[in-house]
């Protein structure tokens, strides 16, 4: 089988497993018939490809779509599960992490927004000389989509 067409043959093995499953009523996976195991299959096939081809070019993309599964996931069945738009920056920093491990890119990005997720997910006490810190992730928070928005609008300058 071509490389190309193996993400494919890996997506649909794992959604045929996940409604055979699904028709047994296999009890202790009554969890997992959902959206988000889909959405789970689909990084882990998107991985599971990166690494058997050795390409690692979906290594990123599998880990953010993973990880967005596990987080929905762990929001619809966990009373315990963080729920932050933090987290998705930690799931991209991760990715970022991971990808390095492989490509040797990204190390900074990875750093950087595993940092900032942890700070903003898990608040410590400043001293009041620092106390300007709690102003800007107030309006960082506040105005997040479009911190985005403008660092995706200079990634694209930047490439050009």
């Amino acid at each position: 089988m071509k490389k190309q067409h193996s993400i494919g043959a890996y997506i649909l093995i794992g959604i045929g497993v996940f409604f055979l499953l699904r028709q047994l009523k296999v009890p202790i996976l009554t969890n997992f018939y959902s959206w988000q195991t889909i959405v789970i299959i689909i990084g882990l096939a998107l991985l599971i490809h990166s690494f058997k081809t050795k390409t690692y070019q979906n290594i990123f993309s599998g880990i953010v779509i993973l990880g967005i599964g596990i987080h929905f996931h762990g929001l619809q069945h966990y009373s315990f599960w963080i729920d932050h738009w933090a987290m998705y920056i930690l799931i991209i920093g991760l990715a970022f992490l991971i990808r390095y491990t492989k490509t040797k890119d990204g190390f900074f990005y990875g750093i950087l927004l595993t940092g900032i997720a942890v700070l903003l997910l898990f608040p410590f006490s400043l001293p009041g000389w620092l106390s300007w810190v709690y102003v800007v992730f107030d309006l960082v928070e506040k105005y997040w989509a479009i911190i985005l928005i403008i660092i995706g609008f200079y990634l694209l300058r930047k490439g050009k």
